[in-house]
């Protein structure tokens, strides 16, 4: 029996207020709202995803905890920030691979704010020995890395590889090498738009999964690289 209903107007609602009262007076005013409105439906999205996310890939974790599982906190680490607000002012989700420990492992992803939903698959400014695994991976495996570009399912829900890069090629790469660019690269993901109708429906979940298994041929490769089973 599936839980989730939709992530409705009501949980944007919630975030489209927090940016204009964020402090904690409103906060701790608005908490029941809060766990009303945001938290229970993430939960429900979480906990609906495991069965089919583990088809996907068994060894991804849908933890619907609402401390410590798959949801992002809501409080911002301010210690060294100049800005000091203390609450983000959107939702996120990540399904982190069995043997990560923290959001630079190679990860699934889901992003809910007003205006900017998105969800796919990557890694995000991993540890420098993971992306030196990733980089010999995509050098000595250029024929591989080629059809994870070019993977026509892939490319179909998604519109680029995003990720910051280095100015200039990385120490031992040649500069004429096919995937410099790629190779210069200290974050690989996929992210695809979704709009506020489509995340308001039940089947929602059905979406993410589709965009996941979109994404699995960049997921298995970086996995690999990495050393972490797919």
């Amino acid at each position: 029996m599936t839980k989730f209903t939709g992530f409705g107007p009501e949980f944007f609602q919630f975030f489209i207020d927090i940016k204009e009262n964020n402090d904690r007076e409103w906060f701790t005013a608005n908490k029941q709202r809060y766990d009303r409105e945001v938290i229970v439906p993430i939960l429900d999205f979480i906990e609906d995803i495991a069965e089919p996310l583990e088809k996907v890939s068994p060894h991804f974790l849908a933890n619907p905890r609402k401390h410590g599982g798959s949801m992002f906190r809501i409080y911002r680490d301010v210690r060294f920030a100049k800005d000091k607000r203390p609450y983000k002012e959107s939702a996120a989700i990540q399904f982190r691979h069995m043997n990560g420990r923290d959001a630079h492992a190679p990860g699934f992803y889901v992003h809910l704010e007003p205006g900017n939903i998105r969800y796919g698959g990557g890694v995000w400014m991993p540890a420098s020995a993971q992306i030196k695994s990733i980089r010999q991976g995509i050098a000595s495996d250029t024929a591989g890395w080629s059809r994870v570009r070019n993977n026509k399912k892939l490319n179909a829900m998604f519109d680029e590889l995003r990720g910051d890069s280095l100015k200039r090629p990385p120490r031992g790469y040649d500069v004429d090498h096919p995937h410099i660019e790629d190779l210069k690269r200290k974050s690989f993901f996929l992210m695809h738009t979704a709009t506020a109708k489509q995340a308001a429906r039940s089947d929602f979940v059905a979406d993410v999964i589709n965009g996941f298994k979109a994404a699995s041929p960049l997921m298995r490769f970086l996995c690999r690289a990495v050393g972490a089973p797919y």
